[in-house]
């Protein structure tokens, strides 16, 4: 066999496999949208396709059509969560390692009861921070060179393994396609289950990764390598009205270690919003630790 036929194939196993957890959705007047089964009985799909609030249903790849319901929404990261009446689904494999420049992927979407569709191409640049068109946030974004078709919004994006990279949409970028890399759709779709909604906490700090110096490290008491730096404080914010200032190193919020801008907006979760978190700090090399009570992002 050549290697060519080998190369083929290999993309057709990664499309069976991944479209086993792709369903089409029926959420909208036109045509439908795809998902991605996040559960036994969730399907995460994109927010901006879910137009109506009542007869809403979802198509999986063995041709069964199940009723759905609006488990929580998010529209500032154009994700949806819809909850099935049973544990019916098989959860999409997710990828173990995060997408990378140049990687090829797939794309998926399940727009209609024919079948599967799939597109592929490379990783061309993963970005963020950046402000949606829809009044959120995005840490971090993918790009990539698949056709993002009618109804794909919602489906995954795969590598060739067949394990779901992130959440593809084209309802955050005045109709640009992009990804919402696994890690974050996950961490959203977690607390629309918990809550139905996102309530996104925030400092009112910006910052830059740096490196901890040895002699630090060894104060923490813990091998860190990285923190983020303060670069600026909101004025009353709740970093400032907590004590933060201009220069210390972030290392922890609320014991979690904290090395990246993803780390703290992880820590920074539905759970914490109003309440006061311990945030460790590296204040002239030396450990100190200070009490913010954390605000809502808007």
């Amino acid at each position: 066999m050549s290697a060519l036929s080998d190369f083929s194939n290999g993309l057709t196993a990664a499309v069976e496999k991944g479209g086993a957890g792709t369903v089409l959705v029926d959420a909208r007047r036109r045509y439908p949208a795809s998902g991605i089964a996040y559960a036994a009985d969730l399907v995460l799909t994109a927010d901006h396709v879910v137009t109506r609030e009542e007869n809403l249903n979802i198509a999986t790849a063995d041709g069964k059509n199940y009723p759905v319901t609006i488990a929580g929404r998010d529209p500032g990261s154009d994700l949806a969560l819809l909850r099935l009446a049973e544990k019916a689904l098989t959860p999409a494999k997710v990828a173990e390692s995060v997408a990378k420049i140049g990687q090829l992927v797939l794309a998926l979407g399940r727009p209609s009861h024919a079948g599967v569709q799939a597109s592929w191409g490379i990783v061309t640049a993963i970005n963020g921070p950046a402000r949606t068109g829809r009044g959120g946030l995005l840490d971090e974004y993918i790009q990539t060179e698949t056709t993002s078709y009618p109804g794909f919004s919602g489906g995954p994006l795969i590598n060739t393994e067949g394990e779901v990279l992130g959440l593809n949409t084209s309802g955050l970028a005045r109709g640009a396609a992009l990804t919402i890399p696994v890690k974050f759709a996950w961490r959203i779709a977690d607390a629309l289950d918990k809550h139905g909604t996102v309530k996104r906490g925030y400092l009112g700090v910006r910052t830059q990764p740096v490196e901890i110096p040895e002699s630090a490290r060894k104060a923490l008491k813990r091998d860190q390598e990285h923190g983020l730096l303060v670069l600026w404080l909101e004025e009353k914010g709740p970093a400032e009205q907590g004590g933060l200032l201009v220069g210390d190193i972030l290392v922890a919020v609320g014991s979690q270690p904290v090395g990246d801008p993803d780390d703290l907006f992880a820590t920074l979760n539905s759970d914490t919003v109003g309440k006061s978190v311990a945030i460790e700090v590296l204040r002239g090399g030396r450990p100190e630790t200070v009490s913010v009570k954390v605000g809502e992002r808007k």
